[in-house]
């Protein structure tokens, strides 16, 4: 009886390692599948940046040659034209002037 009662025991307690055993198999391989997933996940957002940052490059050479497209030469000639107005209009006042109430008539000279 008593042999009987423990090889019973027995059984029961390989039962439940063998049990923990295959939970613990699962576990893992549950485990290792969540890892791939997320190394390929990360290697997806990685190959995205690099691609981006060759775009971003090519941009900037573009700004780059649009910049080198400014002359500026014609606002010289106008500084000059307008000096030369300011010196008739000095002549022309200096030939105005006024003598006892009356201008002197300067316009056949």
């Amino acid at each position: 009886m008593l042999q009987n009662v423990f090889s019973l025991i027995g059984a029961i307690l390989k039962k439940e390692r063998r049990k923990k055993k295959r939970e613990r198999k699962r576990q893992k391989k549950k485990k290792k599948k969540k890892n791939n997933k997320q190394k390929k996940k990360n290697k997806k957002k990685k190959k995205k940046k690099k691609k981006k940052k060759k775009k971003k490059k090519k941009k900037k050479k573009k700004k780059k040659i649009k910049k080198k497209k400014k002359k500026k030469k014609k606002k010289k000639k106008k500084k000059k034209k307008k000096k030369k107005n300011k010196q008739n209009k000095k002549k022309k006042k200096k030939k105005n002037k006024k003598i006892r109430g009356r201008r002197k008539n300067t316009c056949f000279l």
